[in-house]
């Protein structure tokens, strides 16, 4: 299977979608199994209470609790429109944000935010001038807080597809910012499901197929792939990559299997953070990650980092290589935009 194909099927019950590049499993994106409040969704919340020593307060949601940092100026009982920014560890409350966003597969429309802007990773001066006069003709007569960006996938884009992308993005910024911030605390729009996830986030490049039937994953060897995950995942030169989570963070092991050459560590830790933000993504693993490197002189460390940063730049879950600690180890922080794999799919 060459090129890059989008598989739509469900993965334990749930509706999921799957981004094969070139054969291999590149990505993977699963609803969770239940109506626990996913990211992208947008409440009325009402203020519960502030906690003192953490600078943020608890919120009230239809059902559960949603906790908003860097908190100041609210009052129990007060209304409050938020967006949920990931998943909530068990027995956590839902991570929101008050800067609501409006993604769509061209444009995100940004509340609070004016202005038109373009995606940096569009370079040509004209296709910018080109996108921005689109953006500036789709926005007219928007109310003066509302700002749009266009994401690089526009690139080579026709007018008509863009316009009509901001256009459904700002009609639902004015719906939803219409509506009473006082009130019962009420969901106003739902999270995105794993099929429109798919649409939208991987428009870059537009894929070469779009499989939709009950039994792709089976029939294109996506099943095959996750099922793989479970175990190490191989290195060259025969070392293998293990992942790991537990209740408080992520492990990582490299091993470098039967190399024993001065060169081997340093050779599978390039090969293992080339590997690792795919794995994590995959997975769904996020929070601290903590990676035990092989064995390498530590004058290594910068040409290693510099690989893992650049692998991870090319990852869209957000993740920050905090440093080494005096182990050894690396630290990593990711942002829990996906729930684990292993609690989606049937024991």
């Amino acid at each position: 299977m060459k090129g890059r194909s989008v598989i739509l099927d469900r993965l334990g019950g749930c509706k999921a979608a799957a981004l094969m590049v070139d054969g291999r499993l590149d990505d993977l994106l699963v609803d969770p199994p239940d109506d626990r409040p996913a990211p992208g969704a947008i409440f009325r919340a009402v203020v519960d209470r502030q906690v003192k020593g953490q600078g943020g307060v608890f919120l009230r949601l239809p059902e559960g609790r949603a906790f908003l940092r860097q908190a100041k100026g609210l009052r129990p009982g007060q209304g409050l429109l938020v967006q949920v920014t990931g998943y909530a560890e068990e027995g956590k409350a839902a991570p929101v944000t008050p800067r609501l966003l409006f993604k769509g597969r061209y444009a995100i429309v940004t509340p609070d935010a004016p202005g038109l802007n373009v995606s940096r990773s569009v370079r040509d001066d004209a296709e910018r001038d080109r996108l921005l006069e689109i953006a500036h003709d789709a926005m007219a007569g928007a109310v003066d807080h509302l700002g749009v960006i266009l994401r690089s996938a526009c690139a080579g884009v026709d007018a008509a597809a863009i316009a009509g992308d901001i256009a459904v993005m700002r009609g639902l910024a004015e719906d939803i910012l219409g509506e009473p911030s006082e009130g019962a605390a009420e969901l106003l729009l739902d999270a995105p499901d794993a099929h429109t996830r798919a649409w939208r986030d991987w428009a870059e490049a537009d894929p070469d197929e779009v499989i939709d039937r009950p039994g792709g994953f089976s029939d294109t060897g996506v099943r095959e792939a996750i099922d793989a995950l479970a175990g190490p995942a191989p290195l060259p030169g025969g070392g293998r990559l293990f992942v790991e989570p537990t209740r408080a963070l992520v492990a990582v092991d490299v091993n470098t299997g039967p190399d024993t050459s001065p060169a081997a560590g340093l050779k599978a830790n390039i090969a293992a953070a080339r590997a690792l933000p795919r794995l994590l993504r995959l997975r769904g693993l996020a929070g601290q990650v903590v990676i035990d490197f092989a064995p390498m002189p530590k004058k290594d460390r910068t040409s290693l980092e510099q690989v893992l940063k650049s692998a991870l730049r090319g990852d869209p879950v957000e993740t920050t290589l905090v440093g080494w600690s005096p182990l050894g180890h690396a630290e990593l922080t990711r942002k829990r935009e996906r729930l684990p794999l292993a609690d989606i799919l049937p024991a």
